[in-house]
């Protein structure tokens, strides 16, 4: 028999493939259940858990825990160790990347100046949206009007944004330089 775990899967494939979450009805065929009944004690379940909540109108919608995945302690890139399932906690995206949500967006990279930073063309940034910046950082600049992303580096004649990509050379601003935001995370996805 299928445990909550496995029932809250079914709820969140759903809802990427759907957008939204589905009617009871639907659920009691997703679960192979014969009544409603239980799919009542398991929206229960999944509420106090915080997985699920209601809307105003009485419909199913994500709660907050819903979009959490489960993050194991770690994986080894070297040499291979005893693979053992030891999961260590969950969090959402949102968790581990974003401190200020509504300071946040996410830009999708051109171009291949940054690749020695393992920013590859169709990566995703994670920006926070700030006019400061420290040198080192990762920025994403406004210079004459134009967006780039490049680290923040100064010298004698002032600001200057570096490429990671020695096939690029550093852009060195004539005219203004405005911080846009700082990338603070990144993603990609490989299939």
């Amino acid at each position: 028999m299928a445990n909550d775990t496995e029932y809250l899967g079914k709820l969140q494939d759903y809802y990427a493939q759907h957008n939204v979450l589905p009617p009871y009805s639907t659920i009691m065929e997703l679960m192979g259940y014969k009544s409603k009944s239980p799919v009542a004690a398991l929206i229960t379940r999944l509420r106090l858990l915080g997985f699920l909540e209601f809307t105003a109108e009485k419909r199913l919608k994500p709660g907050k825990r819903f979009f959490e995945r489960t993050v194991f302690d770690s994986v080894p890139a070297g040499m291979p160790s005893p693979a053992e399932d030891s999961c260590s906690d969950s969090l959402t995206i949102d968790q581990f990347l974003i401190n200020q949500p509504s300071n946040t967006i996410l830009v999708t990279v051109k171009g291949q100046s940054m690749t020695g930073d393992g920013i590859m063309p169709g990566d995703t940034v994670v920006v926070e949206k700030r006019n400061m910046a420290n040198v080192g950082d990762l920025v994403i600049a406004i210079v004459d009007n134009e967006f780039t992303l490049k680290r923040l580096g100064k010298d004698k004649k002032g600001f200057v944004l570096h490429p990671s990509n020695p096939e690029f050379p550093p852009i060195r601003p004539e005219g203004n330089l405005e911080i846009f935001g700082i990338v603070i995370g990144q993603f990609r996805k490989y299939r």
